[in-house]
């Protein structure tokens, strides 16, 4: 592992509310609410125009995304993230501390945590603890939308962050990667169906490992320790000094598996975007496992 000094990737709510309190907001320091829920559950946008991280801005994963992919969640081009964020008044210069209002603490703050390395911006960190623990622990919050001057932002694409369809497939023949799938035991064995899907069975990528991300979180919300993920990682029998390719449903809580890698001190896990939403439309049947009724998903 090529040893390099690592951009700190959680802060606290202590830190934040300080640095809010103190007056540090501004174009050095942006906050992202980026939170999504499953249609017909909670209405993100919604909630945070009723209650917010002051000085937040609201980022629309739905928005910041490939429209025309027939995939769910594939990322935008560099100018559509650079023109989104810039609009959002990120500059190259600014340190982006993103968090999401999910229950479990964090659910889609590590991906935009990710989108933002993959487009070459190192200095983003995700708010250890969510809102969840914001509000638990009594930090102010606010209804008033954040409306920053917008700024200049330029995206470079780091390739070695992400895999395309083609080079997981070709991995299965050369193995140069392993591959970690985040998604519950359930739906990577096919033994539980995709949630909220059409046309999806569940299921997994031949020769992936499992690892729910929910197990990197503590009962509270928080991130575990690096111990404990190290701990995890050595459990699974993946090696965090070999190359790492991370999937999912939709390329989310893959980057779960990267935010965690990156913590036991591993930057250069690579996310495969359209994870089991697109392998499962493309690859060949053999290189698809599940338990369900066919046998192959």
């Amino acid at each position: 592992m090529v040893h390099q000094v690592l951009y700190r990737a959680l802060v606290s709510t202590k830190w934040l509310a300080d640095s809010i309190r103190t007056g540090k907001l501004g174009p050095s320091l942006r906050v992202l609410d980026a939170s999504w829920y499953s249609p017909g559950t909670r209405e993100a946008r919604k909630e945070y125009l009723e209650r917010h991280v002051p000085g937040a801005s609201f980022f629309d994963i739905e928005e910041c995304r490939d429209t025309a992919s027939p995939y769910e969640m594939m990322l935008p081009s560099e100018a559509g993230f650079a023109d989104y964020v810039g609009r959002l008044g990120i500059s190259n210069h600014t340190h982006v501390v993103v968090y999401d209002g999910d229950h479990l603490g964090s659910f889609y703050a590590p991906r935009v945590w990710w989108m933002f390395r993959v487009f070459g911006h190192r200095t983003v960190s995700v708010l250890n603890g969510g809102f969840r623990n914001w509000l638990k622990e009594g930090h102010p919050v606010t209804s008033e939308p954040s409306r920053p001057e917008p700024a200049a932002f330029k995206a470079t694409l780091d390739r070695s962050l992400l895999k395309t369809y083609e080079q997981v497939l070709e991995n299965l023949e050369s193995k140069r990667f392993q591959l970690v799938d985040s998604r519950s035991q359930g739906r990577f064995l096919g033994a539980e169906p995709e949630p909220d899907a059409f046309g999806l069975d569940s299921g997994h990528i031949h020769g992936s490992v499992n690892m729910p991300f929910m197990d990197f979180l503590t009962e509270d919300g928080f991130e575990k320790s690096p111990e404990e993920l190290r701990a995890l990682f050595q459990t699974k029998k993946v090696d965090l000094s070999k190359p790492l390719i991370a999937t999912c449903r939709k390329g989310v809580t893959a980057c779960h598996v990267a935010l965690a890698a990156y913590l036991c001190g591993k930057p250069d896990v690579a996310v495969y975007d359209g994870s089991w939403s697109e392998w499962f439309r493309r690859a060949p049947p053999e290189t698809r496992v599940s338990q369900g009724k066919s046998g192959k998903a």
